[in-house]
């Protein structure tokens, strides 16, 4: 059984523990305060998702989820996390995380340094635009033609292969930025960000997203 590793319990990483558990896969969730605070959590999704300290999450996982704010990167470990594949959902919120300059200037993005951060991972941008609410009630069937279309992008073929599959799963299709280096069309203040789009619209929008929002 694959172990889906999430570092981060906010409301997109509650959201994932709720969606890979009922994909089948088995969850283990961390925060920072602790394993004990997520105890109701835990209980309410079941026997398939544990808490554990963000160490152990990483250790644990086979495919692991960062979703903690930009500002607490640098607390995700690092070696539990080699060669395996990350999945980012981070945005830039100055508000929170106070101004990062290469960001300001269109010089990064917020999963290339999660990559830094994380060397040896295989890091791919996913769920990071749209509502935590939607992760497990906007999905429609293949071939819908209101089917909604979510982002990826990585330099990984693999990572993306399984965030595609998992879209799917939850009833999305899946549009690629590209590598890792144009995930920033993905987000925060971009056209594609928190937009309800399909694969067509989504395309546009990428397209037409300016690196300085």
């Amino acid at each position: 059984m694959t172990t889906i590793g999430i570092i981060g319990a906010g409301h997109i990483g509650s959201a994932l523990a709720r969606a890979f558990s009922g994909l089948g896969y088995d969850v283990v969730i961390s925060n920072s305060r602790g394993p004990e605070s997520l105890a109701s959590l835990v209980d309410e999704l079941g026997s398939s998702v544990t808490a554990a300290t963000a160490s152990d999450a990483a250790t644990a996982a086979d495919i692991a989820v960062v979703t903690v704010p930009l500002k607490a990167l640098k607390d995700v470990p690092v070696e539990p996390l080699a060669g395996k594949i990350v999945l980012d959902t981070n945005n830039y919120y100055f508000e929170r995380d106070g101004r990062i300059d290469v960001l300001d200037r269109g010089e990064a993005t917020t999963s290339g340094l999660l990559q830094e951060h994380l060397p040896t991972s295989k890091v791919v941008k996913a769920f990071n635009h749209l509502y935590a609410s939607d992760i497990n009630a906007g999905g429609l069937p293949a071939g819908d033609p209101q089917r909604r279309a979510l982002g990826t992008a990585g330099d990984s073929a693999e990572g993306v292969e399984f965030v595609t599959g998992v879209y799917d799963a939850l009833g999305f299709d899946t549009v690629s930025a590209g590598p890792l280096s144009e995930s920033w069309r993905l987000e925060r203040d971009r056209p594609a960000y928190v937009v309800a789009q399909t694969a067509d619209e989504l395309r546009e929008n990428l397209a037409k997203a300016n690196r300085l929002p």
